[in-house]
């Protein structure tokens, strides 16, 4: 079996777990009054998980490759005979950068560890003009920080419940 269908088949297996989670154990936890909602907490991760084990299998049994068997491998398969030839070092840097960024957003803030993760993460791939970097991450996070903090924030003034209050 080739490399895709592992990673496929360990995919649609996590998404399994996943699903039985969303399923059967989250649902167990609500109170009465909520158990009554159309929409559950649970309903993202349920949709989630049934759209994860639809494109794991839709990988695992090669429906989207074509009929071109002929041509050889094409350019999308992973090919781990040649492992070593693809930027595994950039992608467990940037998984080190993402664990760090989330173990970071509490201690040093939203805006400090949001513009960090993103200078160093364009950094890790390859973009060295720092003069850029710095004000381009910094406008973004503001940005968002914005959004998220006034404009949302208006929506929400007629539910304090949700800002905190």
């Amino acid at each position: 079996m080739a490399l895709d269908r592992w990673i496929a088949l360990i995919f649609v297996l996590f998404c399994c777990v996943y699903g039985y989670a969303a399923y059967f154990t989250m649902d167990q936890l609500l109170p009465p009054f909520m158990q009554r909602n159309p929409v559950w907490p649970s309903t993202f991760p349920k949709v989630l998980a049934v759209l994860g084990i639809i494109v794991g299998l839709v990988v695992l049994l090669g429906l989207e490759k074509t009929d071109d068997s002929d041509a050889g491998p094409s350019a999308t398969e992973i090919n781990y005979r040649r492992l070593h030839e693809y930027k595994l070092g950039q992608a467990l840097l940037l998984l080190a950068l993402m664990v760090l960024y989330a173990l970071m957003l509490r201690p040093a803030g939203f805006l400090i560890s949001t513009t960090v993760f993103l200078v160093a993460g364009s950094a890790i791939l390859g973009e060295r003009k720092f003069h850029i970097m710095i004000p381009v991450a910094a406008f973004a996070t503001g940005f968002v920080w914005y959004l998220v903090q006034e404009v949302l924030g208006i929506f929400l003034r007629p539910f304090p419940f949700f800002m905190g209050m």
